[in-house]
């Protein structure tokens, strides 16, 4: 469900791009990227419906389900900016392929893993093929097109991740529901094998052979940096914390800062130039975008857990409940983007999360339950009117807080904190996973607070941080 908000915040990568071609399949072409795209989308969210039966299946406890989720979102997070590189220098076309390739089978692999172990080394690889995949399919419909049929192949792309968004958890539940959780999985093989097929017809050889090199050492820390700090919060937040997950914690900082030094090092070549930070607008869009999408996406972990395993919910009714979020952004973002275009985006920006955070509070009702349409869908519909807000403006700051030369590393850093706020979420709600009964409704409350506090904090990111003209 959280797709919709995505697609607005990576399709500025896309318009980043400056148009170097034109294509002589242009419908092929944006069904290939939207094919390719949505690999990665739809397994983002879909395997959050299916969690409790995967607990089930495997008899995993609440600290393996929350990597169920990370173990995907952990790669994707740390190599995005990476596989966007590669493509630059190894061909977008190629990488596509590859990323698409490596997806399909991490795909068969998740659909017939054996134990709970392999399903999450096969869920890493499945980031790591997302992280390819994800930005050389919206750097190949950046150059794709130019002047007004590149903003309505964009266009097309967004509507159809967002509808992606809408209909995919939905299908999913249904999978699961009536055959397996196996299912979720199984159904990306034939897409990723349509979407290779298209590729080859339709995208253009691109050049390739330039001097520069890849970040490896850069990629490298910021896996470390995000995995150790990723065990030992996911381990604290079910059992407490102890001596192993504290020296954990400590050594993922250290390499943090180290895959800073690193970086700085490397200047303009690095995969995050430390120059953006030169931008206090930037640091504050940084920070808005990591407070609301951790409240986001640890609500779409929680949120169908607590559905199916207290509230009785099956899958397909769990992702049916979370419809609204989809939808209204989808329905709404263009409307919010064309007003944070006249007022300017800071204002927008400030309010938004703010509405989000009411939204979370109203998500409080749910813990006491009396029926969807007056526990689950107003809670849903301000959050969602929240982020329709907030995604649209977000994407147009991030564009516009950089000097043009740093424009695609901008937009590809935000969409990678936007998924580093989900993966810190998601190994924060151990505490609800492991309640049952009242408890974990009680649990549910305390997390809904949470989400409420982060939103705010996010607000506050906008109001003392971001400083943009107050009409375009």
């Amino acid at each position: 469900m959280i797709s919709a908000a995505h697609a607005t915040c990576d399709v500025a990568t896309a318009h980043a791009i400056a148009t170097a071609s034109t294509t002589e399949r242009p419908r092929l072409l944006i069904a290939t990227t939207i094919l390719a795209s949505s690999l990665a989308f739809i397994d983002g969210s879909v395997v959050n419906v299916g969690l409790p039966a995967i607990g089930t299946t495997f008899g995993a406890g609440a600290s393996e389900l929350q990597w169920v989720v990370n173990a995907y979102l952990l790669p994707l997070s740390a190599l995005l900016l990476l596989g966007g590189a590669a493509g630059d220098i190894f061909g977008r076309r190629r990488m596509l392929i590859t990323g698409v390739t490596l997806f399909g089978l991490a795909s068969l692999a998740c659909a017939t893993a054996p134990s709970i172990a392999f399903l999450l080394a096969a869920r890493l690889v499945q980031g790591a093929s997302a992280a390819l995949l994800m930005p050389n399919s919206l750097a190949i419909l950046g150059m794709a097109f130019s002047g007004e049929a590149k903003g309505r192949a964009i266009g097309v792309w967004a509507a159809a991740a967002a509808g992606a968004g809408a209909i995919g958890p939905v299908l999913g539940g249904w999978l699961i529901d009536f055959g397996s959780w196996r299912l979720i999985f199984l159904i990306n093989v034939p897409i990723a094998i349509v979407a290779i097929w298209l590729a080859l017809l339709s995208v253009p050889e691109d050049d390739v052979g330039k001097s520069a090199s890849l970040d490896g050492a850069g990629a490298l820390l910021a896996t470390i940096g995000l995995a150790l700090p990723t065990w030992a919060l996911t381990e604290s937040s079910s059992h407490g914390w102890s001596a192993p997950t504290f020296l954990s914690f400590a050594a993922g900082v250290m390499a943090l800062a180290a895959f800073v030094l690193v970086e700085w090092r490397r200047k303009e070549t690095a995969m995050m130039p430390l120059a953006l930070f030169g931008s206090p607008t930037f640091v504050g869009l940084t920070l808005l975008t990591l407070f609301l999408y951790a409240a986001l996406g640890g609500l779409l972990v929680v949120l169908p857990y607590v559905l199916i395993t207290s509230l009785n919910y099956s899958a397909t009714q769990a992702a049916a409940a979370l419809l609204p979020l989809a939808l209204v952004i989808s329905l709404v973002s263009p409307v919010a983007g064309s007003v944070a275009a006249r007022v300017g985006a800071r204002p927008v920006l400030i309010a938004s999360p703010l509405v989000v955070a009411a939204g979370f509070l109203l998500a409080m009702r749910i813990a006491s339950y009396d029926g969807y349409w007056t526990s689950v869908f107003p809670s849903m519909l301000v959050i969602a009117l929240g982020m329709s807000g907030a995604v649209a403006p977000l994407t147009t700051a991030v564009l516009m807080s950089v000097d043009a030369q740093h424009t695609g590393s901008a937009s590809g850093f935000n969409s990678t904190v936007a998924r580093t706020g989900g993966l810190i979420a998601t190994a924060l709600i151990g505490s609800v996973m492991i309640a049952s009964g009242p408890a974990l409704r009680t649990a549910f409350e305390l997390a809904a607070i949470a989400g409420a506090a982060t939103c705010v904090a996010a607000s506050l990111s906008a109001l003392f941080w971001i400083n943009l003209p107050s009409h375009r």
